[in-house]
């Protein structure tokens, strides 16, 4: 991300972020009615102890200094979590991963890694890195997704796929709510490896690609782990709960593993067991 990207990004959240509270969320009279949803600029650097121009050039995307302790008043009064916190403090004071790293080689699977895949036979397991490139998925997740194998290495992200592929555009009973977890993952990634022109390539792919795409994104929520539950209607197997998990693996290539556990007191474990024994 250049530095023109990074403050672009930065004004997006800040006022996205600004427009989802309430004056009485933060304790300020509600007031007659607005042409905008939200809380006005001046209210929030009334909050955050900041001069309404400073903060009006802070979410524009001027170029001004800023220190960590007044991003931390900021922070606290757009009440952001602590995935938005570390995302708002890459943006404005260029806090991410340095270029050099991210030059590494495409993070592969080890054996141990695979072999956990392959434990897992009934929870749908993909593997991606910090792209959401696919490096990894066990058989249960080829046949709940799609087969994988079949899909060109180039085309084999994650977020691509969602916003590309019909079946699996029809698979999630609330696919922008699937997505969004997704996405909120991909935007704290964004925010942590700043100095990765990819992102920025990518980004631009997709908002031409997908107009939900870029629908979404602009909603900007930032969070590293979300655990939900996730209806599929799966074409041969039908409704199916899963509950999803996001791991991170430790270690340099920055992989995680997304898994699918069959949902207790489903029929869905013995519908995926079914599914995957057929021919």
């Amino acid at each position: 991300m250049n530095h023109q990207a990074r403050l672009q990004a930065l004004s997006l959240f800040l006022k996205t972020q600004r427009e989802k509270l309430a004056p009485e969320d933060v304790g300020l009279p509600a007031g007659g009615r607005r042409r905008t949803p939200g809380l006005r600029r001046e209210e929030v650097a009334q909050l955050a102890g900041v001069s309404t121009t400073w903060y009006t050039w802070l979410e524009q995307g001027r170029d001004i200094r800023v220190s960590s302790s007044v991003l931390d008043c900021i922070a606290t009064a757009l009440r952001l979590s602590i995935d938005e916190r570390k995302y708002l403090y890459a943006l404005a004071m260029e806090g991410g991963v340095p270029a050099e790293p991210l030059k590494e080689a495409r993070p592969e699977m080890t054996p141990s890694l695979q072999r956990i895949l392959q434990e897992l036979q009934y929870c749908p397991t993909i593997v991606t890195d910090r792209h959401y490139d696919i490096v990894g998925w066990n058989a249960a997740a080829a046949h709940v997704f799609l087969d994988f194998e079949q899909v060109p290495q180039a085309q084999r992200n994650m977020i691509r796929l969602l916003f590309t592929r019909k079946e699996l555009k029809r698979l999630a009973v609330n696919w922008e709510h699937f997505t969004s977890g997704f996405l909120a993952i991909f935007r704290a990634y964004y925010g942590q490896y700043v100095e990765d022109d990819w992102y920025e390539r990518f980004l631009d792919e997709m908002k031409e690609a997908s107009p939900e795409f870029d629908k979404l994104w602009k909603q900007s929520e930032v969070k590293s782990a979300p655990e939900v539950l996730i209806e599929f209607r799966h074409s041969k197997a039908g409704k199916m709960l899963f509950h999803l998990t996001s791991l991170a693996v430790q270690g340099s290539g920055d992989l995680r593993c997304s898994i699918y556990t069959p949902a207790p007191d489903s029929s869905t474990e013995a519908k995926l067991e079914r599914l995957m024994q057929r021919p």
